[in-house]
């Protein structure tokens, strides 16, 4: 949970190389097993059992990674043979997965009628970044939303928040009243948009310079840096900070779920790209490109659409988030009042119409180099 969107892009784990079992034999080349690498929430039993029960005396195995890289370099390091299945978020899908052959295209007569029932956005038309630029299906797409900070409403508004963006974090009056969440990615790309400017664009000289000028004063003036979201979250209904840098619905659902209802996700209202300073996350399963895939693959990506199914992912891992299916009225009826206050329904559609697409950061390394060493000050 606490390394859930941490996505660290320099040196990823190549630990997934071997089998699940230990072994140097594959074990995803036959239709009696499933093996899914992927984010918490579809490794819930709550999703697999029912799964393993319609498919009695096959075997379902589903492991969590710690990050996009980290999951893409196991299939990279001979896990083609090893996995079914892989859920990844969008700009890995598209921009990494595809490109490298590692994942196989799906039955679009079979997927296609299931983007009907979704909500806008992922529906009519299907959601580009779930297909490839010939317009083959490369996954299907199921949580998501915008991710960039929280407040404590009591000490904060949330129109205010809304109104100062991420120049929340550069008042002067700020210092020692916030934390950073460090989720290394997140955070690089949020110190851009503080710094005014696009993190999916290279960066020039004059935008490195600004960007650290903000790394320095952000991660400065922070009074605690921790990768928990549980701390951080604590720490800001205790009292001990007013908000912090790098959060959504995602890190702070939890705590609203509890009955923390001032604990909210911002998003911008504007920002430097095209008016936008939001970023969404959409997680996007795809049918790796085993040379034996097992016929479970395309099973579970049709089972996990299913209303009752698709509500347990939402809820899964210890968070819950929005899901592509809630454009489906059977979908909605599932999920209680508190469930849908603790999503920040209300404000859903208005703050992502405010986000641009995670994508692939140009300048990464350049950028992580002067935020790390920010961040050790």
């Amino acid at each position: 949970m606490i390394t859930r969107r941490q996505f660290s892009v320099g040196a990823a784990s190549f630990a997934g190389a071997t089998t699940l079992m230990g072994s140097g034999r594959s074990f995803a080349a036959r239709n009696n097993q499933l093996n899914i690498l992927c984010w918490e929430g579809y490794n819930s039993d709550d999703v697999l059992n029912p799964f393993r029960e319609r498919h009695s005396g096959a075997t379902i195995r589903a492991e969590s990674g710690t990050s996009d890289p980290e999951m893409i370099n196991r299939l990279r390091a001979g896990g083609l043979a090893q996995w079914d299945l892989i859920n990844v978020n969008q700009a890995w899908a598209r921009g990494v997965l595809h490109k490298e052959n590692l994942i196989k295209p799906l039955n679009k007569e079979r997927f296609l009628p299931y983007f009907e029932k979704m909500t806008p956005g992922f529906a009519n038309p299907p959601y580009p970044m779930s297909f490839s630029d010939s317009g083959e299906l490369m996954g299907m797409p199921q949580r998501y939303g915008s991710f960039c900070f929280v407040v404590n409403t009591d000490k904060i508004s949330q129109d205010l928040a809304e109104d100062q963006g991420w120049n929340l974090f550069l008042d002067e009056a700020m210092k020692g009243r916030y934390g950073v969440l460090t989720w290394d990615n997140w955070n690089v790309m949020h110190l851009c948009l503080t710094a005014g400017f696009d993190p999916f664009k290279p960066a020039s000289e004059e935008n490195l310079a600004k960007y650290t000028e903000v790394s320095q004063q952000i991660m400065g003036n922070a009074k605690m840096m921790t990768d928990d979201l549980v701390a951080m979250n604590t720490a800001l209904i205790n009292g001990e900070i007013d908000c912090y840098f790098t959060g959504g619905v995602f890190s702070c659902s939890g705590a609203r779920y509890d009955g923390q209802s001032q604990v909210r996700a911002i998003t911008p209202r504007t920002g430097p790209v095209d008016g936008k300073g939001g970023i969404v996350w959409v997680e996007i399963t795809s049918a790796v490109n085993n040379p034996e895939l097992s016929d479970l693959a395309e099973d579970f990506l049709e089972f996990i659409q299913e209303p009752e199914i698709a509500a347990l992912v939402a809820s899964g891992g210890g968070t819950l988030n929005p899901i592509t299916q809630m454009g489906n009225p059977e979908v909605m009826a599932l999920f209680d009042e508190d469930q849908l206050s603790a999503m920040q329904v209300d404000t859903l559609s208005e703050e992502l119409s405010r986000c641009m697409e995670f994508d692939e950061v140009p300048s990464y390394d350049e950028l992580l180099a002067v935020y790390i060493k920010a961040r050790r000050g």
